[in-house]
C-alpha cells in the first residue's frame, strides 16, 4: 500500500515538474528525456552532456530516471506520466527492448518525436509494435568490444596463452551482450592462443563480478586477462584479483570510462576501458533531435566515437576526445 502511494506521489512530482518547467521557459520548448538511472556515474555523465546540448540548442530538458536499472514498471509508469505534457520529442534509454514500446506506441500516435538513447531499441521489434523512431544514438557497443581485444592483445601480444573471462550485464541486454561478445569474438582471432573459459551474467553488479572472478580463479589459477561489459564490474574484477594476490598478472578491461575507472587506471591497477563518451552521446542526442524537428535529417543508426582509456594515454594527453570524459 505504502509503496503505490510513494509511486504515486512521484507521478505526480513528475508531472508537476513538467508543468513547472513550461512555464519557466514558455518561449522555449521541452524536451522529454527518460533514462535508466542516475545511481551510475555513466549516466550521471550524460545528463550533463544533454543539459549542454539543450543549452547550446537552446531548448529546455526534463530529465527523469528511475532508482536501478531493473526497475522496469517504474520506467513505463514515468514514461506515460511525461506524455500528458505532449513534449515535441522523447529522448528515452529504455531498461530492455520491449519494456517501452506501449508508451512509445503512444508517443507515436500523438506525433512526438521517438529518439532512442544509447542503442535500447530493437529497430525491428519497435516497427511491428507501431513506434517509429526518428534516430538511435549512441556507441558501436560490438566495435567497442572489438576495440578492448585489439588494446589487450597489442599489450600481451599476438602469440598470448591462457584464459580470459568476459563479464557481460543483465542476461539478455542488448548493450551488455554487444560488447561481451564484440570482445570475445574479436580475442580469439586477434591471439588465437587466448580462449574464452565463459562469458557471465554480472548484472552490473560491482560485488557480483567480485565474485564470478573469485570462482573463475579457483579453477582458473593462470587466468591472464578479464573483459566485463561496464567499469563498475571491472573495478570490482580488479578488487578480487588483487585479493588474490594476482593484480600484477591479470589484465582487466572496463567499459564506459567512468571517474572511478579513470583513477584506477591512472593509479595502475584498472588496465583499461573503452570510454562511450557519454557527455558526447547525450550533446548530440539533444542537438539532433532539434534538426529532426525542423525538418533535417539524422542517420539511422547514428555512432559517437569510443576511446580506450590507457594510462599512456592519460600520460600523453593529446587525444582530443580526452576533453569528453566526465
Amino acid at each position: 500500500m505504502l509503496k503505490r502511494m510513494f509511486a504515486g506521489l512521484s507521478l505526480a512530482a513528475l508531472a508537476l515538474g513538467f508543468i513547472a518547467s513550461g512555464a519557466a521557459a514558455a518561449d522555449k520548448p521541452v524536451y522529454a528525456v527518460l533514462m535508466k538511472t542516475l545511481s551510475n556515474p555513466f549516466w550521471n555523465a550524460m545528463e550533463q552532456g544533454i543539459k549542454a546540448g539543450a543549452e547550446k540548442a537552446g531548448v529546455d530538458v526534463l530529465v527523469q530516471a528511475v532508482e536501478s536499472e531493473t526497475a522496469t514498471e517504474a520506467q513505463l509508469n514515468t514514461c506515460n506520466t511525461m506524455l500528458e505534457r505532449k513534449p515535441p520529442a522523447l529522448i528515452s534509454s529504455a531498461i530492455n527492448p520491449t519494456i517501452l514500446l506501449p508508451c512509445l506506441k503512444q508517443a507515436t500516435d500523438m506525433n512526438i518525436l521517438v529518439v532512442d538513447l544509447d542503442f535500447d531499441l530493437d529497430h525491428d521489434i519497435a516497427k511491428k509494435a507501431g513506434v517509429k523512431i526518428a534516430f538511435s544514438i549512441g556507441s558501436d557497443n560490438y566495435a567497442g568490444g572489438g576495440k578492448a581485444a585489439e588494446w589487450l592483445v597489442s599489450k600481451l601480444g599476438k602469440d598470448a596463452k591462457g584464459p580470459v573471462l568476459v563479464i557481460e550485464g543483465l542476461a539478455g541486454n542488448g548493450n551488455g551482450g554487444k560488447r561481451a561478445h564484440g570482445f570475445a569474438d574479436a580475442v580469439v582471432k586477434l591471439a588465437p592462443g587466448l580462449s574464452v573459459v565463459g562469458i557471465l551474467p554480472g548484472d552490473w553488479d560491482r560485488q557480483k563480478a567480485a565474485n564470478i572472478t573469485n570462482d573463475i580463479l579457483t579453477r582458473n589459477p593462470d587466468l591472464v586477462a578479464i573483459f566485463c561489459s561496464n567499469d563498475t564490474m571491472a573495478l570490482g574484477a580488479v578488487e578480487a584479483a588483487y585479493a588474490a594476490g594476482k593484480g600484477d598478472k591479470i589484465t582487466i578491461i572496463g567499459f564506459d570510462g567512468t571517474t572511478d575507472a579513470v583513477k584506477s587506471i591512472k593509479d595502475g591497477r584498472l588496465g583499461a576501458s573503452v570510454a562511450q563518451l557519454p557527455y558526447l552521446v547525450g550533446s548530440q542526442a539533444v542537438e539532433k533531435t532539434k534538426a529532426v524537428l525542423a525538418g533535417g535529417t539524422a542517420d539511422e543508426m547514428t555512432y559517437v566515437p569510443t576511446l580506450v582509456l590507457t594510462k599512456q594515454l592519460f600520460s600523453e594527453n593529446k587525444d582530443p576526445l580526452l576533453q569528453y570524459l566526465r
